[in-house]
């Protein structure tokens, strides 16, 4: 299965096709409730808004890709109990004065239809979390801060709804695995170099640092700070090792990570310091991004960081739902760059979406009648694997953020497929649209799903 698992990603990334996926059309994966209402004559609209032109564009653009191809696919299947699927979104270029022009348009606009909204980002999620109520307006989000989710007090959960694990646990879930890898982390000692905001500085809270002393993984206090616009971060890498990180841990994506590690690798350290950030190191992008610079042995500069990968993978083609998102990604021609977790994940939002407005229209009666508050209500009753096992959603008892994640190792495969490649000599190199030679990012899981460790409170 691994070999056939290294070879489903090289044929993604080459635009290639597995016939048995792509000839035969895959039954959807999930197991959807029953629609006990027609709707037929109805457009179920699904709204969203977010960064696609500013610093997350690389990671975020997909989501555009992924909502087009899902719309089209349901409605080539007659629609959701009927109703036709769209979309309504906007660029907001990651500016937040955007973020509320936005948010203030939709819900003039659409007051009597927006009660579920996704966003993208912990910015966007902390600058509505209060409006969001007071409108009555749930949203759905990859990933969100603990004010987005949580408030200030992080105990008082609010309307927004992340698939993922809070990055704090995410954090405190490495330092778990850390401590029970010594003879991979000796000594180790965790230094952040990360973005600013409530993303880039998620997990350097004094809890996270209190309960990763406590695993006898020490964390230095203050995190070195680089803007996503910085080409060089060479003092802040060298502060955190003078500081005596041996681990260099990071909340950035895209360009960040592999910042990092070009920076490691000119300082001739690539060997000595390790390389870990949550779940959007392991993306796509950063795979191709870090081939800009190439450690001693010839592998690009982010082979061997480790991430979290709080979902199934595209190379898990075990999984019914791996198989589906990736028919429908061939079937639409998509190119090697949308690869990534948004498209991804998206999919399983956009199932997530319809889920939920199929139990509360079986609910209430009518898309018309439906609101907020019993969007809201479902939501909180859900016990639901997201496109067949994806991954879980469950928001009982108060929770606003996924429990279960795992980490993972971004490598590079062979020529043969068999495994990561030691060096360019046993690589698997393909042509570059833009010319010379890539390399193939492959993520290997290095753990089961288990429970994340409970932060936020202190």
């Amino acid at each position: 299965m691994k070999k056939l698992c290294i070879l489903l990603a090289l044929l993604l990334l080459m635009g290639g096709a597995l016939p048995s996926l792509t000839q035969e059309m895959m039954d959807y994966p999930s197991n959807l409730t029953e629609c006990e209402v027609d709707l037929t004559g109805e457009t179920l609209n699904i709204f969203h808004f977010g960064d696609l032109s500013g610093p997350y564009a690389f990671i975020t653009q997909p989501i555009v890709s992924a909502m087009i191809d899902a719309i089209s696919y349901w409605n080539s299947q007659g629609g959701v109990c009927g109703a036709e699927l769209a979309q309504v979104y906007e660029d907001t270029g990651g500016n937040l004065e955007a973020t509320q022009s936005v948010y203030d348009r939709f819900t003039s606009e659409f007051a009597d239809e927006l009660d579920l909204l996704m966003l993208y980002s912990s910015n966007d999620g902390e600058l509505l979390r209060e409006q969001l109520a007071a409108d009555e307006i749930v949203s759905f989000i990859s990933a969100g801060s603990i004010e987005s989710l949580y408030g200030e007090d992080g105990q008082t959960p609010g309307w927004l709804y992340a698939s993922n694990p809070l990055y704090i646990n995410q954090f405190g879930f490495f330092c778990q695995f850390v401590a029970a890898s010594p003879e991979t982390f000796p000594d180790p000692v965790i230094g952040f170099v990360t973005w600013p905001g409530a993303f880039g500085l998620a997990g350097t809270e004094p809890a996270a640092r209190d309960y990763c002393a406590g695993l006898g993984v020490d964390v230095l206090a203050e995190p070195q700070i680089f803007l996503p616009t910085d080409t060089d971060i060479l003092t802040q890498v060298q502060n955190a090792i003078d500081g005596g990180a041996n681990i260099l841990y990071t909340n950035t994506l895209a360009t960040g990570p592999a910042l990092i590690a070009g920076a490691l690798v000119d300082l001739g350290l690539e060997e000595e310091i390790k390389l870990a950030g949550v779940n959007w190191v392991m993306d796509t992008t950063v795979g191709l991004l870090g081939q800009r610079v190439l450690k001693p042995n010839g592998l690009p500069s982010v082979d061997g960081m480790f991430g979290s990968m709080p979902f199934l993978w595209w190379t898990e083609l075990s999984s019914p739902a791996v198989q589906f998102v990736y028919q429908q990604f061939s079937l639409n021609e998509r190119g090697p760059a949308e690869q990534n977790i948004a498209y991804l994940v998206t999919w399983g939002v956009v199932d997530s979406i319809i889920e939920t407005y199929i139990r509360t229209v079986n609910r209430v009666g009518s898309l018309d009648a439906v609101t907020g508050a019993d969007i809201r209500a479902i939501v909180e009753s859900m016990d639901y694997a997201v496109l067949g096992g994806l991954y879980h959603f469950n928001f009982e008892g108060g929770m606003r953020d996924g429990v279960l994640n795992r980490i993972a190792v971004l490598k590079y495969a062979n020529s043969t497929m068999s495994g990561p490649a030691t060096g360019p000599a046993d690589a698997l190199l393909i042509d570059n649209p833009a010319g010379g030679k890539l390399f193939v990012p492959i993520v290997v899981p290095l753990t089961d799903f288990m429970e994340v460790p409970q932060l936020r409170g202190g």
